[in-house]
């Protein structure tokens, strides 16, 4: 029997996922290494960080994602070494070798503070869970000190946000911001008053989200204004302490500094290639394979490419799991010994919001604003989420602020947690019903939908949902009465 070829992937973002999923599927034996045992949807970070979503609700157990593909193993590790030679890898605190035929790095990026590592201490950046949860702790303990304290110059520098960087990170925390001290918690406060929270964006170009169309750009810059987003164009952050930042020659008072300037690619890096631009990011073939090593590759925020066309490949979520299936491409084409591809990246456009019903979007040449581009925007990240259970939260949590104008909308636990649970098994057994028999059939889906009368299959889960949840209710009704 033929041995199967062994991929390491390391990174358990959307372009490590990505590779995973196809090379999983082709048969191969994958390990899978991450710092954290789940993916996050760091487009919704911000939110969480505002508190309009909650952590779970756009994190996901990475093995959850692999469960029926018994041929990959997930391990939480950070990677410390990378023999070349001897093709393995070996995780921090552990002697244990890992080796592998193929190697995919799709380990990320961190925050870039141009050359003063120290500023981080003060101004947060926004990767992870983590870092969104302690930039959410901090700005709501600060609106807590502007309430109890006594003095106006203290509470001005509680309530004073700074975010450095205007791409769409930066763009859309000053907009979330913004929403939240002028609507959500803008009458929470007895002696506070939120509303006149300053929030400052400072770009060190001439406009923000200086890679949209200058079009889009002028209008994100009427709607920040709208909202009372005060704009630092070609301005420079010079100190960063604990006291406040210094924006030129002009120092603010304040504590919420948010970090959203630039990036720099994974340590890692060093460790597989030599060739590797300003950023940290590797220089890599047309294939995305190092200049060392055609058996290693290099895909998402840590690799810099030009495509066919000449066009660079963004650090987006879309450029990474489009990276990631090219790359599992080429691996399986290795097998089958089969000429390798060059990559072309497929642009599908890109999105940014500013506050509720705020957003600008440009799609395949076609530029929206507005309501419109806000609603576009929602139901494209929500269908770009993992799990069905989490797609409907979010869009309760999303329509319940949106009418009510308020931080992630606290439905009653056993209402919201017990609908949603009833919600996502209703729809998505179905589905999965249908998806076994095309996978045991061998057959496409359409024929499989047609074979499996998914229809019928949806009125018997929503009549049991309809039963099981009445009776819930009235379950619940009597216990509150007690």
């Amino acid at each position: 029997m033929k041995q199967r070829k062994k991929i390491i992937v390391i990174g358990g973002g959307f372009g490590g996922i990505m590779a995973a999923k196809k090379l999983a599927q082709a048969g191969f034996e994958i390990t899978l290494f991450d710092k954290r045992n789940h993916h996050v949807f760091q487009p919704l970070l911000y939110q969480v960080a505002t508190a309009m979503l909650s952590p779970n609700q756009i994190a996901f157990p990475i093995r959850s994602m692999f469960k029926k593909h018994k041929n990959v193993r997930v391990l939480i590790g950070n990677v410390c070494d990378i023999n070349h030679q001897d093709q393995y890898i070996r995780l921090k605190r552990s002697h244990q070798k890992f080796h592998y035929d193929y190697l995919i790095v799709a380990a990320g990026a961190r925050h870039a503070y141009f050359g003063n590592p120290e500023w981080e201490h003060f101004a947060w950046g926004l990767k992870t869970t983590r870092d969104a949860l302690k930039i959410r702790e901090r700005m709501l303990y600060s609106f807590e000190k502007a309430e109890r304290s006594r003095f106006e110059e203290k509470r001005q520098r509680y309530s004073t946000f700074v975010i450095v960087g205007a791409g769409p990170t930066g763009v859309e925390m000053a907009g979330a911001i913004a929403e939240l001290t002028r609507q959500t918690i803008a009458d929470d406060f007895t002696h506070f008053k939120p509303k006149e929270s300053r929030i400052i964006l400072v770009e060190g170009c001439n406009r923000v989200l200086n890679q949209y169309p200058e079009e889009l750009s002028q209008k994100a810059q009427k709607d920040l204004d709208a909202i009372g987003v005060e704009l630092r164009l070609n301005a420079f952050v010079t100190k960063v302490t604990k006291e406040g930042v210094a924006i030129g020659d002009q120092f603010i008072e304040t504590e919420n500094i948010i970090w959203a300037a630039g990036n720099t690619a994974s340590p890692l890096i060093k460790h597989i290639t030599s060739k590797t631009n300003k950023m940290g990011q590797a220089l890599v073939k047309a294939d995305f394979s190092t200049h060392e090593n055609s058996t290693i590759f290099c895909i998402g925020d840590c690799a810099y490419l030009e495509d066919t066309s000449g066009r660079l490949v963004p650090a987006v979520a879309q450029g990474a799991m489009q990276a990631g299936a090219f790359v599992a491409k080429q691996i399986m084409n290795d097998t089958k010994q089969q000429k390798r591809e060059a990559f072309c990246y497929k642009d599908k456009g890109a999105m940014a919001t500013i506050g509720r019903s705020r957003a600008v979007a440009d799609i395949k040449g076609f530029k929206f604003s507005g309501f419109f581009a806000w609603f576009l925007w929602g139901i494209i990240h929500i269908l770009f989420l993992v799990g069905f259970r989490s797609k409907l939260l979010v869009f309760f949590d999303w329509l319940g602020s949106y009418f009510t104008m308020t931080e992630e909308y606290n439905y009653d636990p056993f209402i919201s947690g017990g609908l949603a649970g009833l919600l996502a098994w209703t729809f998505s057994y179905p589905i999965d019903v249908i998806k076994n028999r095309q996978m045991a059939k061998n057959i496409n889906f359409r024929t499989a939908l047609k074979e499996g009368n998914l229809w019928r299959g949806y009125g018997l889960c929503a009549t049991r949902a309809v039963v099981v949840n009445s009776v819930g209710f009235k379950v619940y009704d009597y216990c509150k009465n007690l």
